[in-house]
């Protein structure tokens, strides 16, 4: 089982180690310091990012430059529920890309494994215990 371990810090900082790794958030002001990306910040980052890593790797296996692919992450929102009701991908390439390949760049970005796991979300079990 991976497990991530999540520290309380001071003021609104929240940090996770995972793989060795740790991810470091914090708040917005003025309820926190804004010195680190937010949880969701980095929910949100998450997607578009690994959406990236595909393109890359699609490109890559084709010899296709990246130096001009960005990937223009925006949400819509639900004022009424107050959650993101729509997350929309737009990879911007190169006049020069080829147009053969532009569906099935999509395709690939479409493969990320964060948006996988959305559309099949986990379940949720949160316990308390005792050290």
């Amino acid at each position: 089982m991976n497990k991530l371990i999540i520290t309380l810090e001071e003021g609104k900082k929240v940090n996770a180690e995972y793989k060795g790794h740790v991810i470091t958030t914090d708040q917005p002001q003025p309820t926190g310091e804004n010195s680190a990306p937010a949880p969701f910040d980095l929910f949100l980052a998450s997607i578009g990012t690994c959406a990236g890593i595909y393109v890359k790797s699609f490109c890559e296996q084709r010899g296709l430059s990246t130096d001009d692919i960005k990937i223009i992450q925006s949400m819509e929102y639900d004022p009424t529920k107050k959650l993101v009701s729509k997350i929309n991908l737009d990879i911007t390439v190169p006049a020069s890309f080829p147009v053969k390949y532009k569906n099935a760049l999509i395709k690939s970005a479409e493969l990320c494994a964060v948006k996988r796991h959305l559309e099949t979300p986990p379940q949720f079990n949160t316990t308390v215990s005792t050290t």
